[in-house]
């Protein structure tokens, strides 16, 4: 009978999580080091912030709502990407939708939800070629990211809809970014299937967080 083992299979979806999970167990003078600032005047911190934020949660449900989205999307990623470029894209997305948040709001903000939409929006361009745009990922930035539009101009419910604007835009550009690469390596490649339940984006949508 052939044996199973468990592997770490996906480093940095796992290492993402487990970073996350161990902020939340931090002392509360800690905390300060993993929500964006408002300004640059608050130093080390604000800087600090720019990249950290995502591993800031305003509670465990929050948490979980985000990862249970990165935890099923990102390993998919991860191998189709490689662990760098995941890796990449992610400090990229969060140094954007920190800096934007810094630039155009007024008050701190912390989470993944960025991610998640990256994610999101990265997964439904998996099978996009040169000079052609799929229908389907038409559809998921219909849906999601013109979702995130709308809600911008709705009463304020203390969701950051700009991150997860952000983070969806920045999903799109890496997608068709890569649609540069060999036509032979990227149809060796497994396509993915985005799954995409909306009951778990509402419940990223806790208040103060993103």
């Amino acid at each position: 009978m052939a044996k199973f083992r468990i592997t770490y299979n996906a480093p940095v979806v796992l290492t993402f999580a487990l970073i996350s999970a161990i902020v939340q167990l931090l002392p509360v003078s800690l905390e300060s080091w993993f929500v964006t600032y408002p300004s640059f005047k608050y130093g080390t911190h604000a800087w600090v912030g720019l990249f950290t934020h995502i591993f800031g949660h305003a509670n465990w449900n929050h948490l979980a709502a985000n990862f249970m989205f990165i935890l099923l999307i990102g390993p998919i990623l991860e191998e189709r990407h490689g662990s760098l470029s995941l890796l990449f894209m992610i400090a990229i997305t969060a140094f954007v939708e920190g800096l934007a948040n810094m630039v155009l709001t007024n008050h701190p903000m912390l989470g993944a939800s960025g991610t998640v939409f990256m994610m999101i929006i990265l997964a439904s361009t998996a099978n996009i070629r040169a000079r052609e745009i799929p229908l389907t990922f038409l559809a998921v930035a219909a849906i999601y990211l013109g979702g995130e539009v709308v809600a911008m101009f709705r009463n304020d419910d203390q969701v950051s809809h700009l991150t997860h604007l952000i983070g969806g835009l920045a999903g799109a550009a890496f997608g068709f970014f890569g649609a540069g690469a060999p036509r032979d390596v990227r149809e060796a490649k497994k396509p993915v299937v985005p799954v995409l339940p909306a009951a778990v984006v509402a419940q990223t949508k806790k208040s103060g967080t993103s």
